[in-house]
């Protein structure tokens, strides 16, 4: 990580240093607010998905999910105790959590579970059956 750090900080050095890449009092931004939530208790830390299908809202007891597809809050999940710090991790879509105060870290895998209507389709076994598997087999 510190590595590409560097690599990167030479790389703009070199931008700068032949005029490609020039910083300007006179640069001008632009932003959009999408929307604002009132989330219902004060937010510790945010994290975010590498996709940016979800953002995961820290709060005192409490992790709220904002999907920015759906532009809403989907999902809240139960802590039980207070954690201050929280990050995503691609490797195995984890969250993970720690306590400062605690001395305690927590790991949360995030699934993302996708509904699929069989009604009406043929199948084998139980209709209540806990596990179905459903095959795709008409695609080319």
């Amino acid at each position: 990580m510190y590595k590409r750090a560097q690599i990167w900080g030479a790389v703009v050095f070199m931008f700068m240093s032949f005029g490609v890449l020039e910083l300007s009092d006179s640069a001008e931004i632009d932003w959009t607010v999408i929307k604002q939530f009132d989330i219902g208790s004060k937010p510790l830390d945010v994290a975010a998905s590498d996709d940016g299908q979800m953002v995961f809202v820290l709060t005192k007891r409490e992790i709220v999910v904002y999907s920015p597809d759906k532009n809403s809050i989907f999902k809240r999940i139960p802590l039980d105790q207070e954690f201050d710090k929280i990050e995503y991790s691609t490797r195995g879509s984890l969250l993970v959590l720690t306590s400062s105060t605690l001395n305690t870290l927590k790991v949360i895998r995030v699934d993302q579970i996708y509904p699929i209507d069989i009604s009406g389709l043929a199948f084998k076994g139980p209709g209540n059956a806990s596990v179905t598997i459903a095959v795709f087999d008409d695609y080319q």
